[in-house]
């Protein structure tokens, strides 16, 4: 007896086929278009890639800022990098930069806005050898200082610490090797760079943080112009919901920010960058602070500490013209 016969599955139409194949190229084509339309934005990093700079490179990696319909550039910084003046004069978007350079740079006519403080508290610090003994910077008496001077928070310890002759202040590097060689000297630094590279190279280090001895600034403050806010406030409050997700992700689980961070910035290994991150965190989000947020108090604090110091004349600055705290932010229920 002969087995019945299998069905034949029927053909698919010619008619059927046609409109599949146009539903796939119209979805290539809106996809397409999507991306074309992507507005090409840039930030203007202050320095080279860094855990400081953890939060953008989350919001980059993790498709944030594309979500908001953004195609946003990362522009790595140097020394001097002119970060301010670039943002002021439109050459770019946005830039990062602390507060206390934001509030010189408005005095000077720079119209420039802080919109999300990526640390609350400064990372900057004084390291020095453990074996010096040194647990506070009062107990200098000899050696190098290895410091830019012409920072604000090199004003506020030369006028915190007013240290004898024997005490040499010198020119930063950028480089921890200076330190490295001499036992005596002392450097700035921060909290979650220097000292962990100068620890993997076999250095013991203390550091003292400028923040703990009174000054304070904002950190990697995500900076724009007041002509492109009131230009283009929607590009503003996307960049900044797209930043606030960026530094959550980045708390959360630094591992794929790190990575990019690490392929553009080599010098950096993968295990500084894991310290660095965990010597971050306290800073970026702490006990009783709003990730990304800023106190209008501090800002007052530290304008009237920098007219303390001399480096700004009483009233060149309304520090409540320095910040914007609603842009791309929810609004509170």
């Amino acid at each position: 007896m002969r087995a019945p016969l299998r069905p034949v599955p029927p053909r698919p139409r010619f008619g059927a086929l046609v409109r599949l194949f146009v539903a796939c190229l119209g979805l290539l084509l809106v996809t397409c278009a999507r991306e074309q339309d992507a507005q090409r934005v840039r930030i203007a990093l202050n320095w080279f890639p860094e855990v400081e700079h953890g939060g953008y490179f989350a919001a980059l990696v993790h498709g944030y800022y594309k979500e908001e319909g953004l195609d946003v550039e990362l522009v790595p910084g140097r020394p001097e990098a002119p970060v301010l003046p670039q943002v002021a004069a439109g050459r770019v978007e946005f830039g990062v930069a602390d507060a206390s350079e934001i509030l010189l740079a408005r005095a000077q006519g720079a119209p420039v806005v802080a919109l999300v403080a990526g640390l609350q508290k400064s990372p900057r610090c004084m390291m020095v050898h453990e074996a010096s003994g040194i647990t506070d910077l009062a107990d200098l008496r000899s050696g190098s200082v290895q410091m830019s001077v012409r920072e604000p928070f090199a004003s506020f310890l030369r006028a915190e610490y007013r240290w004898p002759e024997a005490v040499q202040i010198v020119p930063y590097s950028g480089s921890v090797a200076p330190f490295l060689l001499d036992p005596k000297s002392v450097q700035q630094a921060y909290v979650f760079s220097e000292p962990i590279i100068a620890e993997s190279q076999g250095a013991k280090v203390r550091c003292i943080l400028v923040a703990d001895l009174g000054f304070n600034p904002y950190a990697s403050v995500l900076v724009s112009s007041e002509s492109l806010l009131a230009s283009r406030p929607e590009l503003a409050a996307r960049i900044v919901a797209a930043t606030l997700r960026g530094w959550e992700q980045y708390l959360r689980d630094p591992s794929a920010a790190n990575a990019e961070i690490r392929a553009r910035n080599t010098e950096l290994s993968p295990e500084i960058l894991a310290k660095g991150a965990a010597a971050l965190k306290p800073l970026a989000a702490p006990e009783g602070g709003t990730i990304g947020g800023m106190d209008p108090a501090r800002w007052k604090t530290l304008a009237d500490q920098l007219v303390t110091l001399g480096l700004l004349t009483p009233g060149a600055v309304d520090p409540t013209t320095a910040y914007n705290l609603e842009v791309g932010r929810k609004p509170s229920k």
